[in-house]
């Protein structure tokens, strides 16, 4: 196991950590960016390491295509690759054959997909997808899994369930660099608590460096969401971290955090800032909006970034879907905004004052008091009082 994690504080549920990587010690509660083609889009590593971006996630069949894996080995690795000191992680290449590509047929040997340069059919195996990440060379690699929507039903989940618990012992086994690379496995089974209980069982008897839950972000509703989320970090090793996929809303993070997640990623905060969306307290600011052509003001009164302390509403307004440098001074902002999220959560956690950290998150986002019922759901499960924040339910 190349991996340490310590949990330095806790409130309830909720877990902060000091994690211990070979590029990078973080802590946690996490963001990690989606740079699938080795890169942020349009940010430098070095803009990446000023935000206090911790880990960047690569996606492998992007790199296995463009550049190949074999290259990025040859020239020393990814982190070389793309002058990156810090962490790196990397998918199993299985999520993007299924969600981008037509005619990916998913069978015990593996994922059989037609090539995008091509055409011709190929196969990805999980013992091949290990040996891409090993020569790719993140600090974390993921178990290729079948992947399912959790919108579909069925016996399709049980059998996708089932797949992923048989496919992990070949990853285990394919797996050829476990003292610089921590292999993670990822909880399957959809949306029903057996088939999820089972597979964290099995994961769980494999002694795996760190666990994912997958399946999730995909569509299902959000009580539905939080609630596997709960399950699966209930049942999960205390002293191992816990990822949960595919997460990038701000409240979504917030509300994972208090169930005991500790990982995260999505595209959401940097494809956002390429819509001319930015991430702010309240929730969102459109820029393109008209009302924002003589707005003087920085992007978020509150925030400290290069963006805000530069640059007014009015002049991103003009640049905004119209020059790449709209979308590059968006995409700092939000992601300097997950990374202050993410250090918010770790301090306020550490110091004892998680739950006066949420109250104050959810009173910005909903100044009304008009909280999300599935966020009330889930505050009470993970032992959080937010009364102070909600608007009492009119009693019947």
């Amino acid at each position: 196991m190349a991996l340490r994690f310590e949990i330095l504080g806790r409130f309830n549920r909720a877990r902060a950590a000091r994690f211990t990587l070979p590029h990078f010690v973080c802590q946690t509660p996490l963001f990690m960016p989606v740079g699938t083609q080795g890169t942020i889009k349009g940010l430098t590593t070095s803009q990446l390491e000023d935000i206090g971006c911790q880990i960047i996630l690569g996606n492998t069949y992007h790199l296995a295509l463009r550049p190949t894996s074999e290259l990025i080995d040859e020239l020393g690795g990814l982190h070389k690759f793309m002058n990156w000191p810090r962490a790196l992680l990397t998918d199993s290449g299985g999520f993007q054959m299924v969600s981008l590509l037509h005619l990916a047929d998913i069978t015990e040997k593996g994922v059989t997909f037609q090539s995008p340069v091509d055409g011709k059919p190929m196969l990805l195996t999980p013992e091949e997808s290990i040996q891409i990440q090993n020569r790719i060379g993140a600090d974390i690699i993921m178990a290729l899994d079948d992947v399912v929507k959790t919108t579909i039903t069925g016996p399709r989940i049980e059998e996708a369930m089932y797949r992923t618990l048989r496919w992990i012992d070949r990853c285990i086994a394919a797996h050829k660099k476990p003292h610089v690379q921590n292999l993670f496995g990822i909880v399957q089974g959809g949306l029903d608590p057996v088939l999820r209980d089972i597979c964290v069982k099995g994961l769980v008897e494999r002694n795996l460096p760190g666990y994912a839950i997958g399946g999730l972000a995909g569509g299902e509703d959000k009580d539905s969401f939080w609630r596997v989320v709960a399950q699966c970090t209930a049942s999960l090793p205390e002293d191992k971290p816990r990822y949960v996929m595919g997460v990038g809303y701000p409240l979504d993070i917030v509300v994972c955090s208090a169930l005991g997640a500790d990982m995260y990623d999505c595209v959401y905060p940097t494809r956002t800032a390429r819509f001319g969306t930015a991430l702010v307290p309240e929730g969102v600011l459109k820029l393109k909006h008209k009302a924002m052509a003589d707005d003087t003001r920085p992007v978020d009164l509150t925030c400290e970034c290069m963006v805000c302390k530069n640059y007014s509403r009015a002049y991103i307004h003009i640049l905004v879907t119209k020059d790449a440098m709209g979308s590059q001074l968006l995409s700092y902002h939000n992601l300097f905004y997950m990374m202050k999220l993410s250090r918010d959560l770790h301090s306020s956690i550490v110091e004892g004052r998680f739950p006066e950290f949420v109250c104050s998150f959810l009173q910005k986002m909903f100044p009304e008091g008009d909280v999300p019922q599935w966020v009330c759901n889930a505050m009470e499960v993970a032992g959080i009082d937010i009364s102070s924040c909600c608007t009492p339910l009119p009693s019947s």
